[in-house]
């Protein structure tokens, strides 16, 4: 077996191979999906291709690779066993409409066998095994057979373990295989049914084939896709024969760095040096992305980040402050990541701002939780006690559950909701500290609100100034919420004119039209774009134009109407400050 012994290596061996196969290498996307409301973070190397798996064209073609930064926080609990992680790399390529079943696993098993000299016999795979809604998947199987994996390293699984649903009740779906990696002792025996904890998956390959009706029926997908994941931290560390992902090079200089400050040996305290190790290069990785600590959707999942790091820091006798000094370490990790370097003195400061204001109270919230804990009545920490941890002391809830679990207690979540219903509004899935993965609504509702979007814009930039930028947005079906640059508050005469542009634009029923050219091209026509670092060689630009002149032209992915009249009546329902500089639109169309 070839040794893969740095992300780097691993990573260019993986473009290169599929670059090979004709495969176009698209961007690495932020971290902060741009008008996708199912999610708060990028979760797989899928999501910024949600459109194009849909049908639309890619500006690239049907063959696309690339590896993509992910954060996941549903298995945030399970960080600091051997391969779970908050912030990893996702490497993947895809066949929009083009390749299936076939060729995607001879490529597979070709990367695997022939560019990391994989032993065949160290290979195990898993098809789905069929129910009432589909067949099982003799076509995967003897594709695997064929390449010649043994009929007992085979292994056929249900719809829990061998097929990806769409999040909602309707969409894309299909059956996967899965490929595992001999990690047991001895010689190669079983597959991932018969002896699982001897087998570690390292790859999957989706093949989505069919669409999810409302009645709960599976139709055959006109455009079948094949989306696969492998990632980069378990692979190399798999490979590699590593006990786990924190020994390998993107997390082993962190953990050194650990032992260096606290004075502890990382045999002694493995799961507390884990959890800081990957809950700041998590940290690291959403602030490049210039998104600061607080207390609603990202900048909350940052702050518990930051927050239980620092805790876990105390457990083992780190003194002072320590935050900054590990994320320094994270920046040597990635050099390839041009965001981290132009931004790090925002995210160092950042971060040290953040450990200043928890450390001030964290001692003495810890000591009143130490009081706390010998009153309790029941082994229950009711709703307003647990508000107090977090309003005075800044305790996120699942830090106040962490040190209930610690000391056999537990905490009374709902009431905890009602009491902090009662002094702000947060997020349901930021409160939760859970985030649902999968494919964006694009229902025709909000298809509608993100072209409005774009006429938002232009109006904006007429009202106010050609300096106005994007700073996000979040659309669902009922309503879009825009975030852009400017310091002061609009007037309603300001607000008024606003919104009459664009029901102006609306009216005259002006067609949107879709053109494909490169980032260079796009500038010189005069395309906004400010998120240029996450494009690719050629780009999608929607153009919204009448006879006479174009009213707004934007670097987009969609989806959209195609003429405005499609919209119906546009509403502005509110202007408020988002954060410093930064004002919020929320609007409808009615």
């Amino acid at each position: 077996m070839k040794p893969v012994n740095t992300r780097q290596e691993l990573v260019k061996l993986y473009i290169d191979f599929f670059k090979s196969k004709n495969h176009k290498e698209i961007p690495n996307s932020a971290l902060i999906p741009q008008n996708d409301p199912t999610v708060l973070f990028t979760t797989a190397g899928m999501h910024p291709l949600v459109p194009f798996l849909l049908g639309q064209k890619h500006p690239l073609g049907k063959r696309l690779c690339n590896v993509q930064k992910c954060i996941r926080t549903t298995d945030i609990d399970e960080v600091g066993d051997n391969f779970h992680l908050t912030f990893f790399e996702m490497l993947g390529n895809w066949s929009l409409g083009d390749y299936f079943k076939n060729e995607s696993i001879e490529y597979s098993f070709e990367f695997l066998t022939k560019t990391l000299g994989v032993p065949l016999d160290m290979i195990a795979v898993t098809c789905f095994k069929g129910d009432r809604d589909a067949p099982v998947d003799r076509e995967a199987s003897e594709k695997w057979k064929k390449l010649g994996v043994k009929e007992e390293r085979i292994a056929f699984l249900p719809k829990e373990d061998n097929w990806w649903s769409p999040p909602g009740t309707t969409g894309p779906c299909g059956p996967d295989t899965e490929i595992f990696f001999w990690v047991g002792k001895g010689k190669p025996k079983g597959n991932p049914e018969v002896n699982p904890k001897e087998w570690a998956e390292i790859w999957n390959n989706v093949f989505m084939q069919y669409e999810k009706k409302k009645d709960g029926s599976f139709a055959e997908l006109k455009q079948k896709n094949v989306d696969t994941g492998m990632g980069v931290e378990r692979t190399i560390a798999t490979l590699n024969s590593n006990e786990s992902v924190y020994d390998t090079d993107s997390l082993s200089p962190l953990i050194k760095k650990i032992e260096k400050l606290s004075g502890k040996s990382y045999a002694k305290e493995t799961k507390s040096m884990r959890i800081i190790a990957d809950h700041i290069r998590a940290s690291v990785m959403i602030l490049a992305e210039k998104k600061a600590p607080s207390n609603v959707e990202q900048g909350y999942v940052l702050r518990r980040l930051i927050r239980r790091a620092i805790r876990h820091g105390r457990l083992i006798g780190v003194e002072g402050k320590f935050v900054k000094l590990i994320g320094e370490g994270v920046f040597p990790i990635y050099p390839d990541y041009k965001h981290l370097k132009e931004n790090k003195q925002f995210i160092l400061t950042e971060l040290e701002k953040e450990e200043e204001r928890f450390s001030e109270v964290l001692e003495k919230g810890i000591k009143y939780f130490d009081r706390l804990k010998e009153t309790i009545k029941g082994k229950v920490i009711d709703g307003k006690t647990a508000f107090l941890l977090y309003q005075s002391f800044g305790f996120p809830i699942e830090m106040t559950q962490e040190l209930a679990k610690e000391n056999n207690l537990e905490v009374n979540v709902i009431e905890y909701e009602e009491e902090q219903a009662k002094h702000r509004e947060i997020s349901r899935t930021a409160t939760e500290g859970k985030f649902k993965s999968g494919l964006a609504d694009n229902s025709a509702e909000t298809t509608r609100l993100h072209t409005a979007t774009h006429l938002l814009l232009a109006a904006l930039r007429q009202v106010i100034g050609t300096d106005i930028e994007q700073r996000g947005s979040n659309i669902t079906a009922e309503r879009l919420r825009f975030d852009f640059s400017h310091d002061q508050k609009l007037t309603p005469e300001q607000l008024k004119e606003v919104e009459k542009i664009v029901n102006t634009n609306i009216q005259k029923g002006l067609e949107v039209q879709r053109d494909e050219m490169t980032v260079d091209e796009a500038k010189k026509q005069g395309a906004i774009g400010v998120f240029d670092h996450k494009y690719g060689e050629k780009v999608s630009v929607y153009k919204v134009c009448d006879p006479h002149e174009t009213v707004c032209m934007e670097i987009c992915t969609g989806p959209h109407v195609s003429n405005t009249k499609e919209l119906g009546k546009f509403k502005i329902k509110k202007e408020e400050a988002s954060s410093k500089g930064v004002r919020r639109i929320k609007a409808v169309l009615e």
